[in-house]
């Protein structure tokens, strides 16, 4: 195998190809320890051994301090992995080592941000909103299940009603520009048409 390019990536980063394809990256040290330079030949079991030790050892640690400030997704996580060009084979097994303590659940994920959103944003758009983030769409179903039935169902009209009292709508006065502007602006939170009809009609 031969190593095909070395490019910078920061300071003290460079982004590894092997062989025209692929790629990871290393630390300056690390390209010297293993003895990596663009044009020469790289073993086997030194690519092994890169593979085995070092990137899963790093992509792990990337995991867990991502995971100090916020929770994540599933796929979250694996794009925070792709943006640092990890292998594949290694994102698989840094996220499984978090999902094996718990660190990462898309399950408890959806309920957390369903319990968090309810109040604020249409279900459909909860929805989206999750199904962007990587979450399967049974646990988006299951999730806003619990929180709905927990809380007695979403109460849309009136959630429509106060967002249109801080938008100062008067469905009296309003004119037909002012109402599609509304409209659209509902619409794109997520309410259903004919939640939106009945709120503006109260």
């Amino acid at each position: 195998m031969t190593v095909t390019s070395i490019v910078p990536e920061g300071r003290t980063r460079y982004a590894v190809t092997v062989d025209g394809e692929g790629g990871f990256v290393l630390y300056q040290k690390e390209l010297s320890e293993y003895r990596i330079r663009e044009g020469e030949e790289l073993s086997e079991e030194t690519l092994a051994e890169i593979m085995r030790k070092v990137l899963p050892r790093r992509a792990k640690l990337r995991c867990l301090n991502l995971l100090k400030s916020r929770s994540y997704t599933e796929k979250q996580l694996a794009e925070k992995l792709r943006a640092g060009k990890y292998p594949e084979a290694v994102i698989e097994e840094a996220l499984s080592y978090v999902k094996s303590f718990g660190y990462v659940d898309d399950a408890a994920y959806a309920r957390s941000y369903a319990e968090d959103q309810i109040e604020k944003k249409s279900v459909r758009r909860i929805a989206e909103e999750l199904q962007r983030k990587g979450v399967d769409r049974g646990l988006i179903e299951e999730a806003l299940l619990f929180v709905q039935e927990r809380d007695g169902g979403q109460d849309e009209e009136g959630m429509i009603r106060r967002l249109l009292e801080k938008k100062h709508f008067d469905p009296e006065t309003a004119d037909f520009a002012e109402k599609r502007r509304i409209q659209a602006f509902l619409m794109r939170k997520g309410f259903t048409a004919d939640g939106i009809r009945r709120a503006m009609n109260g």
